[in-house]
């Protein structure tokens, strides 16, 4: 199982996309005619469109209660399985495993197996291993914390990983993504060393998002290299790895905004689109020495913090430590490099961001006068 954490809006949903139409038999291979990878003759010939592939994306899960978030992976998981309603006519699936097929579509089987069950039917189908592909795999546990049944939905994604992810021999490999590494103790205690990539370590760091060099070829390709500077100073800044990287949506929806008006003001595409009510809830949980942390990172400096890549979402406010860890890994500061001790010089990235920042602590000052929360003690104070 191989694991990417990455903020939102970085490519990870158009990535698993386009693995699923490399990977899946029946692909249109003419998509990846003249891209860099078609010159890989051999790899293509080995792996392209060999394997049956499930995806799903656990983005839209949701509900006030954990029956209704329950209802919806049940839907999503159905939604695909029912992707491949030819095995009710396959010669290779005995009647037993068509009635599985069946009660798995109609939503009456065991969801906890939903997903190790349709591997198995597919690779008996094919009589080859299955690529399973599961995108934002950390939304539901998100929800789940906002509306207060996280241990149950916790219990349920170890469930269904537990079935899907480990010892399933019907299994070729699996690719996760999501915002957060949810520590293994909550959620991979029960698979096989899953493989990590996150936002610090260098393999894969560009795989999501886009280079400087990217983007003065985009820029190039559409005539809008006098906008380069402009680009760089608004929508990058991000150190994934050792790789400088822009943030993908902000640079399409500029470079979009460019071609079909005469706004030439960048705006902030990523923030807006963003749940921008972590960064308030940092800032009124900091004490003095937060405030001034933040006045350092939006003079453009840095500030020395350790940082965990295995939370819990239930462990995200209950201290600020974590909450420098939380706002990095959403993508709201960015690290350029770890110091001696172990700590990480963190840094918002870019205009965007800080314009995010300022506007959030105006916020602030406007529900809570500072020196008023400070001589009464109002603030928690600051780790």
């Amino acid at each position: 199982m191989n694991l990417f954490t990455r903020p939102r809006r970085f490519g990870k949903s158009i990535n698993m996309s386009m693995l699923q139409s490399f990977f899946e038999i029946g692909t249109d291979k003419s998509l990846f005619d003249g891209l860099t990878i078609s010159k890989e003759t051999e790899l293509c010939e080995k792996y392209m469109g060999q394997f049956p592939v499930i995806a799903i994306s656990l983005k839209q899960v949701n509900g006030e209660s954990y029956e209704e978030a329950r209802a919806n992976i049940w839907k999503i998981i159905r939604a695909e399985a029912r992707r491949f309603s030819f095995l009710m006519d396959s010669d290779r699936l005995n009647a037993f495993d068509k009635e599985d097929f069946l009660e798995l579509i109609n939503g009456k089987g065991l969801l906890d197996s939903s997903l190790y069950d349709l591997s198995y039917l597919l690779s008996k189908h094919y009589d080859k291993k299955v690529i399973i592909l599961i995108d934002e795999y950390d939304a539901p546990l998100q929800k789940a914390y906002e509306n207060g049944y996280y241990r149950q939905m916790t219990l349920l994604i170890r469930q269904i990983f537990g079935y899907a992810l480990k010892s399933n021999a019907a299994l070729h490999f699996a690719v996760l993504t999501g915002c957060m590494r949810v520590s293994k103790e909550s959620l991979f205690s029960d698979l096989n060393n899953p493989t990590m990539y996150t936002l610090i370590d260098e393999v894969c760091d560009e795989w999501f998002g886009f280079t400087d060099q990217e983007v003065k070829l985009l820029l190039g390709d559409l005539e809008l290299s006098e906008y380069y500077n402009l680009t760089k100073d608004w929508y990058d800044g991000y150190r994934i790895g050792v790789t400088d990287i822009y943030c993908p949506w902000d640079v399409i929806n500029w470079c979009r905004q460019l071609l079909a008006s005469s706004d030439r003001e960048p705006k902030n595409y990523w923030a807006n689109m963003s749940e921008n009510e972590t960064v308030y809830r940092f800032i009124e949980m900091g004490g003095d020495n937060t405030r001034y942390d933040l006045e350092m990172l939006s003079e453009g400096k840095t500030v020395d913090k350790p940082l965990s890549f295995e939370l819990t979402y239930k462990d995200i406010y209950s201290g600020i430590d974590n909450l420098w860890s939380v706002l990095f890994t959403t993508g709201y500061l960015t690290q350029r490099g770890r110091n001696a001790d172990g700590t990480y010089r963190l840094a918002i990235p870019n205009r965007e961001i800080r314009r995010v920042f300022r506007e959030q602590v105006q916020k602030s000052k406007k529900s809570c006068d500072f020196t008023s929360c400070f001589a009464h003690g109002g603030f928690a104070q600051a780790g």
